[in-house]
């Protein structure tokens, strides 16, 4: 039976409900206290669509590898602002390491055309 292109994907919905399952079950049997939420940050939520729309705008022009580069290292900012070199070295590690990551796995491992920057062609 050859493998299709639903198969990756079916794979992947697989995992994500047995993992969901687990947390909703987990959840279920503890017999902890819920703790008190904290206060909600409506403006966070905000500004992280606002990113990533940029990033959707910026994917044709500057190619999957550039613009995931500053989308995670943007992100990444925004949920921790870097304190001194120690905090932007993080952050630029964990952007080039998720960027070369997820680049290799799907175009060189599952094959999939990343897209290419018209203005970069990189």
């Amino acid at each position: 039976m050859p493998i299709g292109p639903g198969y990756y994907p079916r794979i992947v919905l697989a995992i994500t409900a047995l993992l969901a399952a687990g947390v909703v079950a987990a959840d279920f049997f503890s017999r902890k206290e819920q703790p008190k939420p904290r206060q909600l940050n409506y403006g966070m939520v905000a500004a992280m669509f606002g990113v990533f729309g940029v990033y959707c705008g910026a994917l044709p022009f500057l190619g999957f590898r550039i613009a995931t580069l500053l989308y995670i290292a943007a992100t990444n900012t925004m949920l921790d602002m870097p304190k001194g070199a120690k905090g932007w070295a993080r952050v630029a590690a964990v952007s080039i390491i998720t960027t070369v990551v997820v680049y290799y796995v799907f175009e060189r491992y599952l094959t999939v055309l990343l897209p290419r920057g018209r203005w970069t062609d990189f």
